[in-house]
């Protein structure tokens, strides 16, 4: 079951799309720990690595076979990551609440 439309991210220079599934869900939930209020305490401030299994775990949603240590190795802008991945959870506010606003990277 597919939760959002795909969004789409640039990794070497290839457009990919990245898709949260049920399955995506759970894998972030089972490499993170936690259940969702926790993970969402955990991603206000997320570790790089967190952000690289989120990321590895929505591909794959997606539809694209990328190890994550492939993924450590690949061209991928980090603001761009971030958006994408803000983008792809979307999906998990709650009906009829206006969606969040991105978070900030501080970037002007």
């Amino acid at each position: 079951m597919t939760m959002t439309n795909p969004v789409s991210i640039m990794i070497n220079g290839e457009t990919h799309p990245l898709r949260l599934t049920l399955g995506a869900l759970a894998e972030i939930e089972e490499a993170l720990g936690g259940d969702m209020e926790s993970l969402k305490s955990r991603l206000a401030n997320p570790r790089i690595g967190d952000l690289l299994l989120i990321l590895n775990a929505l591909l794959r949603g997606g539809g694209v076979s990328l190890s994550l240590e492939a993924l450590k190795a690949a061209d991928v802008d980090l603001a761009a990551a971030t958006v994408a991945i803000a983008e792809a959870f979307r999906a998990l506010e709650a009906p009829g609440k206006p969606p969040a606003p991105p978070a900030s990277s501080g970037a002007a």
